[in-house]
């Protein structure tokens, strides 16, 4: 499996807004993921946030190092944790990802806040880096609402 990172520059929604829509979007497709953020106090933060939203759903998912997050759709982790065998990772808030899981992976997704400087280099930097390791990336942005592809790398 060679896999793709996909880039989603939030600028109408925050993370919240657009994540469920996301993680249901790979739920239909029969993935299951790992959502990495840069810390436990996000991870914690997700996780609570999770279980009360959509508000017309559930979304089954757990915080990576219990005893059953073999059997879990979707893991919430601050480290490496791929401990439900993912299809997709979606990082946010900066998370380290690596040209080997993008080749691993069926997806890799970063979602950056395009209204914080530091986040836009960081994901700069995180499109170097798995661009020049030869990994195949798409730019998303949302526009009125929808998300449009602006560019695409490696394909």
């Amino acid at each position: 499996m060679m896999g793709q990172a996909y880039f989603y520059h939030l600028t109408s929604s925050p993370l919240e807004g657009a994540l469920p829509m996301l993680i249901s979007k790979a739920r239909e497709a029969g993935w299951r993921l790992v959502l990495r953020g840069a810390g436990r106090e996000r991870i914690e933060w997700l996780d609570q946030y999770l279980w009360l939203h959509p508000k017309d759903g559930f979304l089954p998912h757990g915080i990576a190092g219990g005893t059953h997050d073999a059997d879990q759709p979707v893991l919430l982790s601050a480290g490496q944790d791929m401990g439900n065998a993912p299809y997709c990772l979606m990082a946010f808030d900066g998370a380290g990802v690596s040209a080997k899981e993008v080749e691993d992976l069926a997806r890799v997704c970063i979602l950056f806040d395009g209204n914080d400087a530091d986040a836009l280099e960081t994901a700069r930097g995180q499109w170097r880096t798995l661009t020049e390791a030869g990994c195949t990336a798409q730019y998303w942005a949302q526009d009125d609402g929808r998300w449009v592809k602006k560019a695409e790398s490696g394909s």
